[in-house]
């Protein structure tokens, strides 16, 4: 038998799982490692910890499934990004890494949106924002506020770069952080030259890899350290991967144009293939060759989803299980008898952009019951996904919806989903996407397929399609309008 092993390099800690070229899980294996909040806005992590829990999972995985470590071709990491590290010339870590949901760069990210540099197209068509989150607002706040560490750093790049170095001592970056983070474009002249000179951060360019690795080429195979340090054989290939979420697209099996990811949990990430390239407002992307050869991919998000319903939960049904409340919530009709939610409790992210938007419930009426505002909650929630698809323009007309996280445990949120948006919804029957699509990229680069697709014809199957009821898509319509209208409504109350 041969065996890929599939690392996901998350918030939390790191899993590995052992594949067989089928797509099933034979084995996993979980290291947590720790987040320092040093200050509000700020989170931080060891690069030494994720080298050790790399260690502990793969090693923990393989011994799960029970195989033989010489049966692993290859392995594929997908981490979180952008998650920055800086490197001294020996590679060891100058600092703690700054992680991706870390917002001190929120000066440097406002003073990279005032440039007008075309690199930000891809930032809603250059109307913004930036995100402080990303590559060049971070290695921004390092060489202002720490020029002592931006001397001595002969390397700054991501997690994933971090760990490829570990794994095969080559220094090299991953195309799919590089077009959607990093304002590299394949097909608006590479390298942001022209946004680094503005900034007067020229230097970063030489810091950072530059080798460039697409999703399933070959890094290298493993040094002798780091064989030794997972348990596998030297001649293992290592693969390059990407950020989790887009890595997770491979794994649930999206790659033709009109295919979404929807990935779900405390909140709504989007990302589709386009059927071209396109950058407007309220678009992020599109990110050329990013996951595919040739292909673009386009990205919306909604900050405030799972994390609404826990805030509900929490403080007005903590008494309740989630099976009662969903219950009681699909015995009332569509539009929960007049009530409406605004889901920007954390602002939007797409389309409007906003981050001081706020969520509004309205209609209420002392007819209406916990239940009527559950329910309300869920389809606002479901109203500001089709909000977001439909704002995606002729570039992107969504045929076929493939769904991952925490809302695939709920079916009345999955049929709402697919009620508002009029289009099946799919679960695959690997749960666990962003590992699958890493051990698809695993076995592409190991040559046990010809190309990533053939890999997920192989390796995802398709479990369940959730298929929307027409008369109740038709009865969204009205209440999709006042959805649409509410954000406008209720921003002039917001701002005065």
């Amino acid at each position: 038998m041969t065996h890929v092993i599939g690392i996901d390099g998350g918030t939390e800690g790191l899993r590995a799982h052992v594949f067989d070229l089928a797509g099933r899980s034979l084995g996993s294996c979980k290291a947590p490692y720790a987040t320092d909040f040093p200050s509000p806005g700020r989170a931080e992590q060891s690069p030494d910890d994720w080298w050790a829990c790399c260690g502990v999972a793969v090693k923990g995985a393989i011994a799960d499934a029970g195989v033989d470590p010489a049966s692993v071709t290859a392995i594929c990491a997908d981490t979180t990004s952008c998650t920055v590290v800086a490197l001294d010339e020996a590679d060891k870590p100058l600092r703690p890494a700054i992680m991706w949901m870390d917002m001190r760069a929120h000066t440097e990210a406002a003073d990279i949106a005032s440039t007008g540099d075309p690199a930000l197209r891809i930032n809603g068509g250059g109307a913004g924002p930036v995100s402080p989150e990303w590559m060049i607002p971070k290695a921004l706040w390092i060489a202002r506020n720490e020029p002592g560490i931006w001397g001595k750093a002969a390397r700054i790049g991501e997690y994933q770069d971090y760990l490829n170095l570990r794994l095969t001592g080559k220094w090299c970056a991953s195309l799919n952080n590089l077009t959607m983070r990093w304002h590299y474009q394949t097909d608006h002249g590479g390298w942001p030259d022209g946004l680094l000179r503005r900034m007067d951060l020229q230097d970063l360019k030489d810091k950072w890899p530059s080798d460039i690795r697409a999703p399933g080429d070959v890094v290298g195979p493993l040094t002798p350290e780091a064989a030794k340090h997972l348990g596998l054989p030297e001649t293992t290939k290592v693969v390059q991967g990407g950020a989790d979420a887009f890595i997770g697209m491979i794994g649930l099996g999206v790659r033709n144009p009109g295919d979404l990811a929807m990935i779900t949990g405390s909140s709504h990430l989007h990302l589709g293939i386009a059927s071209e390239t396109v950058h407007a407002k309220g678009v992020w992307g599109t990110y050329m060759d990013c996951v595919y050869p040739g292909r673009a991919v386009i990205e919306g998000g909604q900050t405030s989803t799972g994390s609404v319903i826990a805030w509900f939960k929490r403080h007005f049904a903590e008494d309740t299980s989630f099976d009662d409340l969903n219950a009681a919530a699909a015995e009332i009709p569509p539009g929960a008898e007049g009530l409406l939610v605004s889901d920007h409790f954390q602002g939007n992210r797409t389309p409007h952009t906003d981050p001081l938007a706020r969520g509004a419930i309205t209609g209420l009426t002392l007819n209406h019951t916990r239940a009527h505002v559950y329910r309300a909650l869920i389809e606002g929630i479901c109203l500001g996904t089709r909000l977001i698809v439909d704002s995606f323009g002729a570039a992107f007309e969504a045929k076929r919806i493939v769904v991952a996280g925490g809302a695939t445990r709920a079916p009345l949120w999955l049929q709402i989903h697919a009620d508002t948006l009029g289009i099946p919804l799919i679960l695959t029957d690997e749960p666990e996407a962003c590992p699958l699509g890493a051990a698809i990229l695993a076995a592409t680069g190991a040559g046990h397929f010809d190309s990533i697709d053939a890999g997920c014809d192989a390796m995802v199957r398709t479990a369940q399609v959730i298929e929307p009821d027409p008369e109740t898509h038709a009865a969204y319509a009205p209440i999709y309008a006042r959805y649409r209208a509410a954000y406008g409504a209720l921003k002039p109350l917001r701002d005065t």
